[in-house]
């Protein structure tokens, strides 16, 4: 036997086949080893680390597919850090790498604002979008979704806050009824009494309009208005419509108002309220951040 390591021994024998279409059997019988101890050093050993590895490529993996294919590696490393994992998000971004898996791009959207004629609210916020508690300033917007039976409309209201969407409506339509039906959920949500809330918008002909202002006025909701053609003077409205068209809607077909309808509703309720990370809320939900922080919490956000 010769006095090689057995490692080298395999290897030799395997390039002896490779190279020189030796047959393994022969090659073993020539040195004195049998079949059977040359093939369990050709195979490399399974170490404690390629484990952990085949693990941890498991959960990255489960993370991103429980995001629709959405979260890139921060997001991953943050639910694995909380999950117990002790690892590095550059580890993180390389694994995903060498698993093919890659989170949101951003898009160009397409924006709905139609100037209204009536004179518009003054700008309240003024791009600073913090809120030290829920219900001190919402946001409002609206978007389109393509279906196969026409245009589909999306009417939504978010808190400040904690970016949880609260009120949201639908509808074939691209009016004030559809923009008022949205308040008026998201005054539900919380309960009726939201007295005092600031409510930011564009200056679309929708949130302009009588219907809406009267809205406003029975549910005691001050208007705020940006300026006319800069998405900037509401960019959290902005920024969920990104969201919701790159991170869902561009992923799928809706082949009806009907169906999208549901989805959508499904979407939001049952993954961007309740499970989507959110860098503003320190990398939680929507929902466990306002169960995190009260009412009356003082903490004051970063945008």
């Amino acid at each position: 036997m010769t006095e090689q390591a057995p490692a080298e021994v395999a290897a030799f024998i395997g390039s002896q086949g490779t190279e020189h279409h030796v047959p393994h059997r022969l090659a073993c019988r020539v040195l004195g080893i049998s079949e059977s101890w040359f093939y369990k050093w050709r195979r490399p050993p399974v170490t404690a680390r390629h484990v952990r590895k085949g693990q941890l490529s498991d959960a990255v993996r489960r993370i991103f597919d429980g995001s629709g294919g959405t979260y890139g590696s921060p997001k991953i490393w943050i639910t694995l850090v909380r999950e117990g994992w002790r690892v590095s998000v550059n580890t993180v971004a390389k694994l995903m790498a060498e698993l093919g898996l890659a989170g949101r791009t951003p898009c160009r959207r397409r924006g709905l604002t139609r100037p209204g004629k009536r004179a518009a609210a003054p700008d309240f916020v003024r791009r600073d979008f913090t809120a030290t508690a829920r219900d001190q300033v919402w946001a409002g917007d609206m978007t389109e979704i393509v279906t196969g039976e026409g245009q589909l409309y999306l009417a939504t209201v978010i808190d400040l806050f904690s970016r949880r969407l609260l009120g949201y409506a639908m509808g074939e339509g691209h009016d004030a009824e559809l923009v008022a039906a949205s308040l008026n959920m998201a005054a539900a949500t919380r309960g009726g009494d939201v007295k005092g809330v600031i409510f930011h918008s564009d200056r679309g002909s929708e949130y302009i309009s009588r219907r809406f202002k009267r809205a406003c006025r029975r549910l005691g909701v001050t208007q705020s208005m940006g300026r006319v053609g800069s998405c900037f003077d509401n960019a959290v409205s902005e920024a969920f419509n990104s969201v919701l068209k790159v991170e869902y809607v561009h992923r799928h077909t809706f082949n009806s108002c009907t169906e999208a309808r549901l989805r959508i509703a499904t979407w939001i309720t049952g993954f961007y309220n309740t499970h989507r990370l959110h860098s503003v809320c320190g990398y939680r939900s929507p929902i466990d951040y306002e169960q995190c922080h009260p009412a009356d919490s003082a903490l004051k956000l970063a945008a």
